[in-house]
């Protein structure tokens, strides 16, 4: 049978409109598979709309695996730098906004307007509209029901991300198709996702819409940002990224204080003793939660009518506020899926399936999951490339 590509591209998203692009302009002949009626779907809604396409801090400790040293190579041949170079050849005008996250000074839509005009330059075959049918393997070549069509290729890339934001038209497709082939997958769970409180804790739904500059701890990792109270729970950056390591039914920690010097009340106290504990935190929160958490400490009065031992206590609650949320929204809401296939079957320089000669799997449908702030895409952009790469030994 004589095959109608070289590469079968399943997933239209980052990941994929990057690798059809590579893999087309490097002679191959692609077809890239998207059951969504549109390509890039959730690139247009990143970033606000305006696609925070990469970080220039990106490293391999910022992203979550089970081989926490899987995502070195991709990443190492395949930098930051590298893809600003792209979006800088194209004229796109872009801007860091805080944390070496960098977004496009307009739209989305000229991410997706680029990445297509790279499958053009590659020929690419983009078909989009209808549903992935049977998947098969068999002599070497892999084949693929799309509508009504019929492809087959000696190589076959799964770039169909996560369940997370189902009604983008996600879903746990690729680790269907993983499984099918004898891939193991990591248990799959919603990760940068709201947490929700219930009980004692959702008194601080009365809150919602009020936002502060926390530290937020679960185990031993931390991260400094704005925590935002919701009428469901907490959100906000510093929750999204904890979310990624909280494991259901552990506590998370927050530092309401973290740019005041140890005994603070204490020095408070001897400057303003007829301040009452709720004007005092008003200067370093905001003025909503400054009187819920005063009420929450039980220090009500002037501080110069408290004991130190008090202070000190209230304080060190501030300091390590523990919340056991009861939950999170769940892909819904997620930005992305932590877990997804196992890196253990696949190449980290070529991200193809030891077992399954002319498999790929690249973006969020792998095992790697990287921080807020555009590591996800660089994690797309890294794999795509290391994969297209490698598919030139497939024709």
């Amino acid at each position: 049978m004589t095959p109608t590509h070289d590469v079968i591209i399943l997933g239209a998203g980052a990941a994929g409109l990057f690798c059809a692009g590579l893999a087309g302009q490097r002679g191959k002949r692609v077809a890239l598979l998207d059951h969504a009626d549109a390509p890039g779907k959730k690139i247009l809604i990143s970033g606000g709309g305006r696609c925070n396409f990469t970080n220039l801090h990106t490293a391999p400790d910022r992203y979550l695996s089970e081989n926490p040293h899987f995502a070195r190579s991709a990443l190492s041949r395949y930098t930051a730098a590298d893809f600003v170079a792209l979006v800088e050849r194209y004229g796109i005008p872009w801007h860091e906004k805080t944390l070496g996250q960098l977004f496009c000074d307009g739209s989305a839509r000229e991410i997706v307007a680029m990445l297509l005009e790279e499958c053009r330059a590659g020929g690419v075959d983009l078909r989009c509209g209808e549903p992935v049918g049977a998947v098969d393997h068999a002599d070497g070549l892999f084949r693929v029901d799309f509508g009504a069509a019929k492809l087959s290729a000696p190589a076959l890339v799964i770039a169909t991300g996560g369940p997370s934001i189902p009604k983008m038209g996600a879903s746990g497709f690729a680790y269907d198709l993983a499984r099918r082939f004898g891939l193991k997958v990591v248990q799959p769970r919603p990760a940068l996702v709201p947490l929700t409180l219930s009980g004692e804790e959702a008194l601080f739904r009365e809150l919602s819409g009020v936002a502060a500059d926390v530290v937020a701890r679960a185990g031993k990792t931390a991260f400094r940002e704005a925590a935002l109270f919701t009428h469901r729970g907490l959100s906000g950056p510093a929750i999204l990224q904890i979310s990624s390591y909280w494991q259901p039914g552990t506590g998370i920690e927050i530092d309401f204080l973290p740019d005041q010097p140890q005994d603070w009340l204490l020095s408070a106290k001897r400057e303003r003793p007829r301040a009452a504990m709720a004007r005092v935190l008003g200067a370093a929160l905001p003025e909503r939660l400054a009187v819920r958490l005063a009420e929450r400490v039980g220090v009500a009065g002037e501080l110069g009518q408290t004991q130190d031992r008090l202070l000190r206590t209230a304080e060190a609650q501030l300091r390590h506020w523990s919340f056991t949320p009861s939950g999170s929204e769940g892909f819904a809401k997620a930005e992305v899926t932590a877990g997804g296939i196992s890196t253990a079957g696949l190449s980290s320089r070529t991200m193809g399936a030891n077992a399954v000669p002319g498999l790929f799997a690249i973006g969020e449908a792998v095992d790697v999951t990287g921080w807020l702030g555009g590591y996800n895409f660089q994690w797309a952009w890294a794999s795509a490339h290391a994969a297209a790469e490698a598919l030139g030994g497939y024709s």
